[in-house]
């Protein structure tokens, strides 16, 4: 009860104090804006560090205890904070930081807009389509909240930019979708003693957590020493995702960001955590505690390798550390282009050969070519080359046959290609080179593409 009717205390001296500075304007007071670090507002004897504007604009943000009234929202406006990335994190994450009064926010993105991109990055729109994603939100955090100043970087992140992008920022949110990109806003991070609000996500999961605390938590290498395999990590465009799922995360990012801004985490109160958020079959969301700094990190331990100069200098080199999948198993003899398939097999409804689509099958349901089988990669691995699991599916085949493999992207058809003929033993096997969204590209753009 006792908090109730501090609330209302606070909530009728800031009713009362708005009400005062409107009577001293309309008689003939200026309210002029000063820097808040040094002077304040003055209306008759009273100062005020914030807008007439601001007051109204922030009152209902105010008037919550956790955020120190005043004192915190001149927290929030001094403060600036980098966002790297403004897709399916980034974007429910910008509009709150830039509602909440955060007075500088940098954006890094160098992608444009994608039709398929806006069904969950929601700062975007269809008019809007085309353009850079970081210009775009720029746009649309300017009409939300004209007091923030935004400012965008048009390029890929990397080695050499990446010092130079982050000096004048106090804090960073990692919004991206790749393990090199992550490895390296931590390690410039934490050369620059910069705290991390890092966040993925992927078809209904996500997680959180903040990196680099205070110069004392842990940083991304200490959770992942070791990189994961290029062939576990699936970004949204190959394992798709569920927009409400990824925007509660980037939601929670901004609870943390603003939680940090306010100095609601102490080195005293603080302890590591990874949160994950599920939104299918049941929601749930679940807090893990997490290891500290590890005295071996290669970057935030007691003897780094990891410098501002070996990755400058690319002695650091991300992508060979994280390394990449490798697609290139076919020949140029063992793959055909759309064209070659469509004049060659499909035009002339060529009936001896065998169509393999090996996407998954709620990709294939979507939309496919006719008279196609259908087998995922995974599905062909796990048959250890038998030919006769092969024939229950598909019962005219042998080794003897021709058969022509697709997917989505022409790289998941290349491993196929090379499963078919190395270990089911079938000799004449093509590889559709650019795949079936290639085919639709080039050939048939009536076909539903996803």
């Amino acid at each position: 009860m006792d908090g109730e009717q501090e609330l209302l205390k606070q909530i009728e001296q800031l009713k009362l104090e708005n009400s005062q500075l409107r009577n001293q304007l309309e008689n003939g007071g200026s309210l002029k804006k000063k820097t808040f670090d040094d002077d304040m507002n003055t209306i008759g004897d009273t100062e005020y560090p914030l807008s007439l504007e601001e007051y109204h604009r922030y009152g209902r943000q105010m008037i919550v205890e956790e955020t120190e009234g005043v004192k915190g929202q001149i927290k929030l406006k001094n403060a600036k904070i980098l966002v790297i990335g403004a897709g399916g994190l980034g974007c429910p994450s910008l509009p709150y930081l830039a509602g909440a009064g955060i007075g500088t926010i940098g954006i890094v993105d160098n992608d444009t807009i994608d039709t398929s991109n806006l069904h969950r990055q929601i700062l975007h729109s269809t008019a809007n389509v085309g353009m850079l994603k970081c210009e775009s939100a720029k746009r649309y955090l300017e009409q939300l909240n004209p007091n923030v100043n935004v400012i965008t970087y048009p390029v890929r992140l990397n080695n050499h930019n990446a010092f130079e992008i982050f000096k004048d920022y106090d804090l960073v949110l990692d919004c991206t979708d790749t393990p090199i990109t992550r490895y390296l806003i931590s390690d410039v991070a934490v050369n620059l003693g910069m705290t991390i609000v890092s966040a993925s996500g992927v078809r209904t999961d996500g997680q959180l957590t903040i990196l680099n605390f205070k110069n004392v938590g842990p940083c991304y290498r200490c959770f992942y020493p070791v990189p994961p395999s290029p062939n576990s990590v699936s970004s949204c465009s190959e394992g798709g995702v569920i927009g409400p799922c990824i925007g509660l995360v980037g939601v929670m990012m901004a609870v943390e960001t603003i939680k940090l801004l306010l100095d609601v985490y102490t080195l005293d109160n603080w302890e590591p955590f990874l949160m994950q958020y599920s939104g299918f079959p049941k929601q749930s969301l679940r807090t893990f505690r997490m290891r500290g700094r590890k005295d071996s990190c290669k970057c935030c331990g007691e003897s780094p390798t990891i410098t501002k100069q070996s990755i400058e200098s690319n002695e650091i080199n991300y992508q060979e550390f994280c390394g990449v999948r490798n697609y290139d198993v076919c020949s140029t003899n063992e793959r055909i282009t759309v064209n070659e398939f469509e004049e060659s097999y499909h035009k002339i409804d060529k009936k001896d050969y065998i169509l393999l689509d090996v996407r998954p099958p709620h990709h294939y349901d979507i939309s496919h070519l006719a008279n196609t089988y259908n087998i995922p990669v995974k599905s062909l691995r796990d048959m250890d080359g038998s030919l006769e699991q092969l024939q229950k599916i598909i019962p005219d085949v042998n080794e003897k046959s021709e058969v022509v493999v697709m997917c989505r992207f022409g790289n998941d058809s290349r491993l196929a290609t090379r499963l078919l003929k190395d270990e089911f033993k079938i000799k004449n096997v093509k590889d559709i080179a650019g795949g079936f969204f290639k085919y639709i590209d080039d050939i048939d753009q009536k076909i539903p593409k996803y």
